[in-house]
């Protein structure tokens, strides 16, 4: 019994997480090898590894003649009967092939094969592992800055953060903790090449998933997500249960599930509307905090115009159009925002009946560039604004 391969082989099993199935093919592999190396060819020779045992045979199937023209396929009569009185010409005779007898060259071409395996399918391994992870969130270490990348350890394999999808202003320091969302695993000769992002709309939705039980478990859904990373976030939610308050199951008790989303991506603002079937409801759902007088949706066109009150309307374009800009790619609709004043110039409407808006009981941000009392004071006559979708 040879009990030494089989302990090195459960112990390879355990470390490097390769089956010893796997191992026993490599080493039969290499002993074909190792024959092909020392006869020159090895096309009759057959190897079996008890699995139990961990003993190997290595046999060559030899041709019964007269004359012996090959030796590594032939075998004389004569030799074939000191082995069995029973052989006769054409008969097939197995011969044992004693490793022993190989030659340096030859074992070492052996040991390489295996080892060219065990690397093989360490990386395959890996790769399996962290694939099964594309398209999710995983916490990594910061090892490095690479240029104006930054290399994260995952545990087993390090993942590249690349500029492009890093968040404008965030800076990390060495052995620092960070939440990534994961792009593409690529299998490559070196190992899976991971592709991972901090900016990615997707982050926020399973960062939720992770911190919301009501969304992990489907009773809560995430139905779109509108993100200009590391400024604001509009996502809107629906719930299956009547019972179950979509925005409230988001937002927490006193605000804690959304704050520790918020607090992982740096203080990102992030705003949790109703999704609603209706585009004009949920339109004005998105342009939240800003209050709506109408909307007109046309859902075939995917275009909407929008009327809000005068002393609204910096606050529904938000600040360089952001407000405005994530409903567009919300919603998928193009907004043509309009005060009310400017609506009943161009003859959108006649006449609308006054009414007070009330600020909304919950806000994920303030707008103090957008006091309602600053902006009466303001004498500032706003064109016409569209807001398109754009593709993040």
């Amino acid at each position: 019994m040879n009990t030494e391969l089989m302990e090195a082989l459960d112990i390879l099993e355990k470390e490097k997480n390769i089956s010893k199935e796997t191992l026993l093919e490599a080493i039969e592999q290499s002993l074909l090898q190792a024959c092909k190396n020392h006869f020159g060819k090895a096309d009759n020779v057959k190897v079996t590894i008890n699995g139990q045992t961990g003993d190997f045979k290595v046999v060559a199937e030899k041709v019964v003649v007269e004359i012996v023209e090959d030796p590594v396929t032939q075998i004389a009569l004569s030799d074939a009967k000191r082995a069995d009185s029973r052989y006769e010409i054409g008969d097939i005779v197995p011969v044992e092939i004693k490793s022993k007898e190989f030659g340096r060259i030859a074992t070492q071409n052996a040991k390489n094969v295996i080892l060219q395996k065990i690397r093989e399918e360490e990386r395959k391994v890996l790769f399996d592992q962290y694939f099964e992870k594309e398209h999710d969130v995983v916490t990594g270490i910061v090892q490095r800055y690479v240029g104006r990348n930054v290399s994260i350890n995952l545990g087993k394999a390090d993942a590249l953060l690349t500029e492009n999808e890093q968040v404008k202003g965030e800076v990390f320091q060495p052995t620092e903790r960070v939440k990534v969302y994961v792009l593409e695993v690529k299998n490559t000769t070196k190992g899976p090449k991971i592709l991972v992002s901090r900016t990615h709309p997707e982050l926020v939705k399973r960062l939720f998933e992770s911190e919301v039980a009501e969304v992990s478990e489907g009773i809560v859904e995430i139905k779109s997500i509108a993100r200009e990373a590391g400024s604001r976030t509009k996502m809107a939610v629906w719930s299956n249960d009547p019972n179950v308050d979509a925005v409230g199951a988001c937002v927490g008790m006193n605000g804690s599930r959304v704050n520790a989303v918020v607090s992982e991506l740096h203080g990102e603002k992030i705003d949790i509307i109703t999704w609603d079937e209706n585009p004009a409801l949920l339109i004005e759902n998105a342009l939240s905090p800003a209050k709506v007088i109408s909307v007109m949706a046309d859902p075939d066109e995917k275009t909407a115009k929008v009327i809000v009150p005068d002393y609204q309307l910096s606050l529904a374009i938000g600040k360089e159009g952001q407000n405005a800009r994530l409903a567009a790619r919300l919603t998928g609709f193009k907004i043509d925002i309009k005060s009310e004043t400017q609506a009943r110039e161009a003859g959108d409407f006649d006449y609308v009946e006054e009414e007070e808006y009330e600020d909304e009981e919950y806000f994920e941000e303030e707008y103090p560039e957008n006091d309602e009392e600053t902006l009466q004071n303001e004498e500032t006559d706003y064109e016409e604004l569209t807001f398109e979708e754009e593709n993040p």
